[in-house]
């Protein structure tokens, strides 16, 4: 008998769908305390939760019979997905059930924005007709700036093109060819920042959005400029936003999610021109019995030994080749998500290049999709062994692999290229046994780094007194440094400076950093 707990508020359509099976006993437990639910995991062999349960790792520790953990939505922020993995259970979630449902709400978002919507309402209500008061804007020939390409996006783009808006996108992960295929023209961010009279967002909260919209990117956009978010708080700065809203810097703002949830004191609802709504993008009827449905035949799928579509952690590879190639799959996709935190441009190709005797004779393949999952994970919430091939060549992005058995500085290396409309960057790595991996080049610059943890990369002119400025300006800001290396090709020339740090770095340290003169560029990465 397969013993499935449910512990948040789940649709009766799936709950069906699980009793339906007689091998199947479901037991629905709502607003367990962390302490009840520690006390009860170990009896169950799946776990359904929403975004009110939290699975920490003493509950996946505790969790001996654990097999699945289902999330009935997106985001898997709740999960210690590591944890999980590390314990052999399988996380999946529902990434596609409400995606109809938020890309509908943004539209709705969009028009009650541009129209005025809720304010006249308000008015009338109050059984005042003042129609002068409420004069809108239209959105035909205008242009929609999207941050973001994914399946949201997408499906946002496709109905705005319906209204004749011109469609901008930034998303460095699909390439011009894919995206002129859907009449959408790709920018860089400033461009999209300075040219859309409305602005989306459609990107997933990780350490390189958060805060991604703030006061410089406010600056940079028109007056009449109306910016939407449905997708995560935190992306955009809410402080910045308040001031740029009431400085009359935008037209106005919609918001879904904030930051921090419930968001009932934040200023922002002090502003006439801020449109605000409690988080409510999933929420229709049909997307919660999608997102119930879906959920429970994967749980189903992966208690009877099935193929599941949308596992959030790694599906296990045959014990020989994680022997094996174990260090080298976990090398490739760090190095994978290295060049997605750092690149500039759009991608347009991936070149993987395996030296090294290792590689000779074994089936190089599971290496070549950990790199396609480690390049897209950090801007997709649901990337898998199983769909980053798919996903890659749906965004336009060609992958070719070489070997050769020439040694070269190490004895077995992975060398990956990703071109750019602006150039190449090429990331090299390597293993020292079956636990020490080390990313050891950037393009021609040699390093010895650990790829974990938080990781600054600045690109700063050789001469003296550059690691004691970067050190300083950390330093002021209680960030610790765990390790630093600096790659260089000859005094006074470009070196790469690397960092490894405690904590992450806040934007506006960053923007310190890369103000010093001498330093000409900086980015921060994470590696789990």
């Amino acid at each position: 008998m397969n013993k499935v707990l449910v512990s948040d508020l789940l649709s009766q359509q799936g709950l069906d769908v699980l009793r339906a099976n007689d091998d199947f006993e479901v037991d629905v437990d709502l607003n367990l305390s962390r302490e009840a639910l520690l006390g009860r995991i170990a009896a169950y062999d799946a776990l359904l939760i929403r975004s009110a349960t939290r699975v920490t790792k003493d509950v996946i520790d505790a969790a001996t019979r654990l097999k699945v953990i289902g999330r009935a939505g997106v985001g898997v922020d709740n999960i210690d997905v590591q944890a999980a993995t590390r314990n052999g259970i399988l996380v999946v979630n529902t990434p596609t059930g409400n995606t109809i449902a938020a890309a509908e709400h943004t539209i709705a978002m969009l028009l009650a924005l541009a129209r005025n919507i809720v304010p006249a309402g308000i008015s009338l209500r109050n059984r005042n007709w003042q129609r002068n008061d409420f004069i809108g804007v239209e959105l035909y020939g205008k242009v929609f700036g999207t941050v973001g390409l994914g399946r949201i996006g997408r499906e946002v783009a496709c109905r705005v093109q319906a209204f004749e808006m011109q469609v901008v996108a930034y998303d460095p992960y699909i390439s011009a060819s894919a995206a002129e295929k859907m009449g959408i023209r790709l920018v860089d961010r400033e461009t999209l920042f300075r040219e859309s009279d409305y602005i989306s967002v459609h990107t997933h909260l990780n350490a390189e959005t958060y805060h991604s919209i703030g006061e410089s990117e406010f600056a940079m956009m028109k007056p009449s400029c109306r910016l939407i978010n449905c997708a995560r708080g935190g992306i955009v700065d809410e402080d910045a936003l308040y001031y740029a809203l009431k400085a009359g810097e935008l037209a106005g703002a919609a918001l879904d999610v904030f930051e921090n949830e419930p968001a009932t004191d934040t200023p922002l609802l002090d502003l006439e021109n801020l449109l605000a709504i409690p988080h409510l993008g999933a929420s229709t009827s049909e997307a919660q019995e999608h997102v119930a449905i879906e959920i429970a035949q994967q749980v189903i799928n992966a208690l009877r030994g099935q193929p599941v579509a949308n596992a959030v952690n790694q599906p296990k590879i045959d014990p020989r080749t994680l022997d094996i190639l174990g260090p080298y799959l976990e090398l490739a996709e760090k190095i994978g998500s290295f060049h997605s935190q750092i690149v500039e441009g759009q991608i347009s190709a991936i070149k993987i290049h395996y030296n090294g005797a290792l590689f000779q004779k074994e089936d190089v393949t599971p290496l070549t999709v950990a790199v396609q999952k480690g390049l897209l994970a950090p801007v997709l919430t649901n990337v898998n062994y199983v769909n980053a091939p798919f996903l890659i060549k749906q965004r336009g992005i060609s992958i070719t692999e070489t070997k050769s058995e020439m040694e070269a500085d190490f004895a077995n290396s992975i060398a990956i290229a990703v071109t750019t409309d602006k150039g190449e960057a090429v990331i090299e790595g390597t293993a020292f046994g079956s636990k020490d991996i080390r990313i050891v080049r950037i393009d021609q610059l040699h390093i010895n780094v650990r790829p974990t943890g938080y990781i600054l990369l600045i690109y700063n002119s050789d001469q003296p007194g550059m690691i004691g400025l970067m050190g300083t300006i950390l330093g002021e800001h209680g960030i610790n440094i765990a390790d630093m290396t600096v790659g260089r090709s000859s005094l006074w020339e470009l070196a790469v400076t690397l960092i490894n740090v405690d904590t992450p770095v806040p934007r506006n340290v960053l923007q310190t950093i890369a103000a010093q003169k001498k330093i000409d560029f900086v980015k921060q990465v994470f590696l789990p």
